[in-house]
C-alpha cells in the first residue's frame, strides 16, 4: 500500500510534465495574443468621433465592419495579388536554392550559404526596404541596365509600380520560404532516393515521387510563412509603390495613425485577418492534412 502511495505522486508528476512545458507558450499567447485580440475586438464595436474629448464608447457598433469594407474591394484584391505573386516567385527561387544547399553542395559550404540567406535579417526591415528604393530609383545602374536590355522602356520606370512592390515583398520574405524547405530537404534519407533510382526511376521521377512528397510539409510551411506576413505588409507599398499601389495594410495604418479612427481600423484588421485565415484554410485543405503533417504514407 505504501509503495502504491509513493508511486501515485510520481505518476501524477509525469502526467503534469507536458502541461508544464506548454505553460510558458500558453501564457505568452494569452498575454500577447488573446488579450490584445479581445481589446481590438472591443474597440471595433465602439462608436464616436475621433479627436474629441468624448472619444469612443462601446455601443455594439457592428456597422463599423461594413463601413470598413466600403470602397476597399480593389485594394483587398490588390493585396492578395501582390502577396500571392510574391509567394509564388519566392517559392520558385527558394526550392532550387534550398535543394542545392541541402543535397548538392559540399557540407562544408552549407553553413556559409545558410548564413548568406539569413544575413539580411541583421539589417532592420525598414532599412532593407529603403535600400530597394535606392536600387530601383530612376537613375540607378540597375534600371539603366534594364532599359539597355529593353526590359523597361526608355521613358519608363520601375519604382512606384506594382513590380517594385512585389519585388520588395519577395526579397524581404524570401528567407521565410528558404529555411523551412531546407529543413525538410536536409532531413531526407538519401537512401530513399537511391532506392527509387535502383527501381529504374529517372532523376525526374525520383524527385516527383520521393523528394517532393517528403518536402511537402516544409513547402507548405514556407508558403504560409511568406504569404501571411506579405498580405499584412504596408512598408513595401509605402516606399516602393505609388498612390495606385497601396495595400490594405496601408489603409489600416493611415486609418489608425493619421485619421485616429480606431474602431474602423480595428474592424478592418479583423476582416483582413478573417480573409487571410480563409485563404490559409482553403490552401491547407487543398494541399491535404497528411501533406501538412508530413505523413510517411505520401511516399509510395
Amino acid at each position: 500500500m505504501e509503495e502504491q502511495k509513493g508511486r501515485a505522486p510520481s505518476h501524477l508528476r509525469r502526467r503534469l510534465i507536458p502541461y508544464g512545458l506548454l505553460a510558458p507558450a500558453a501564457i505568452w499567447l494569452v498575454l500577447f495574443f488573446v488579450i490584445p485580440m479581445y481589446f481590438m475586438g472591443e474597440m471595433s464595436l465602439r462608436s464616436g468621433i475621433p479627436n474629441t474629448p468624448e472619444g469612443f464608447t462601446f455601443s455594439w457598433e457592428f456597422p463599423n465592419y461594413t463601413d470598413a469594407l466600403a470602397g476597399r474591394g480593389e485594394q483587398i484584391v490588390r493585396t492578395f495579388f501582390y502577396a500571392g505573386t510574391a509567394t509564388i516567385i519566392a517559392l520558385l527561387i527558394a526550392y532550387p536554392l534550398a535543394y542545392a544547399i541541402a543535397l548538392k553542395i559540399h557540407p562544408r559550404w552549407r553553413l556559409p550559404l545558410l548564413f548568406a540567406v539569413i544575413a539580411p535579417f541583421f539589417t532592420t526591415y525598414l532599412i532593407r526596404t529603403i535600400a530597394w528604393e535606392t536600387i530601383l530609383a530612376d537613375d540607378s545602374p540597375i534600371v539603366d541596365m534594364l532599359k539597355s536590355l529593353h526590359i523597361v522602356p526608355d521613358d519608363g520606370r520601375v519604382l512606384a509600380t506594382s513590380g517594385a512592390v512585389i519585388a520588395g515583398l519577395t526579397y524581404n520574405f524570401l528567407p521565410f520560404m528558404i529555411l523551412p524547405i531546407y529543413a525538410s530537404l536536409e532531413r531526407i534519407d538519401t537512401s530513399l532516393i537511391e532506392a527509387g533510382k535502383d527501381l529504374y526511376a529517372s532523376t525526374r521521377q525520383a524527385f516527383l515521387r520521393v523528394t517532393l512528397p517528403l518536402t511537402t510539409p516544409g513547402l507548405i510551411a514556407g508558403v504560409l510563412l511568406t504569404f501571411i506576413p506579405a498580405s499584412g505588409d504596408y512598408i513595401n507599398a509605402e516606399f516602393l509603390g505609388g498612390a495606385n499601389n497601396t495595400m490594405i495594410g496601408n489603409k489600416i495604418q493611415s486609418t489608425y495613425l493619421e485619421q485616429s479612427d480606431y474602431p474602423e481600423a480595428a474592424a478592418l484588421s479583423f476582416l483582413m485577418m478573417a480573409a487571410v485565415l480563409t485563404v490559409v484554410f482553403i490552401y491547407i485543405r487543398a494541399a491535404g492534412t497528411e501533406a501538412f503533417l508530413g505523413s510517411e504514407e505520401e511516399v509510395r
